[in-house]
């Protein structure tokens, strides 16, 4: 079973982020919080952890709008959310991976008619983020 919708696009760590934040942007997501998992790892576990997991960002993505919908049909979701989007990248890669939560993940966790709704509309707009990912890396490229 899949939970994710991943694309990998030929851009460097940091460039990826940043288009990543445009991308969900431009599909009515803000960013709510944003994880490091490298840096403690560094911390806590040192530089071979560190290394072994790569450059790696956990963006919390939240668009208001499906939030409050979701939030209002069942008050629990919100332990899913914001929809988490990953984009990671080894030392020795040479292309960036981006991956969002697949929001059908709420639909086989909830029976409520509303969050199929939430869910459909979501992954509409996380797709439509990761595919303008997708093309502002070929033509940077």
């Amino acid at each position: 079973m899949s939970y994710t919708h991943t694309i990998t696009v030929p851009l460097s760590w940091e460039e990826a982020v940043q288009r990543t934040r445009e991308a969900l942007a431009g599909q009515g997501f803000g960013i709510l919080s944003e994880i490091n998992v490298r840096s403690p790892f560094e911390a806590k576990l040192g530089a071979d952890a560190a290394e072994a997991v790569g450059d790696y960002v956990i963006l919390g993505a939240c668009n208001p709008t499906l939030a409050s919908r979701a939030l209002a049909a069942e008050p629990d979701l919100g332990a899913l959310l914001p929809c988490n989007v990953v984009v990671r990248r080894s030392g020795d890669a040479d292309r960036t991976t981006v991956q969002a939560i697949d929001p059908q993940t709420m639909v086989r966790l909830s029976d409520h008619p509303a969050v199929r709704e939430i869910a459909d509309d979501a992954e509409t707009r996380l797709r439509a983020a990761l595919a303008t990912l997708e093309g502002t890396s070929a033509s940077a490229t």
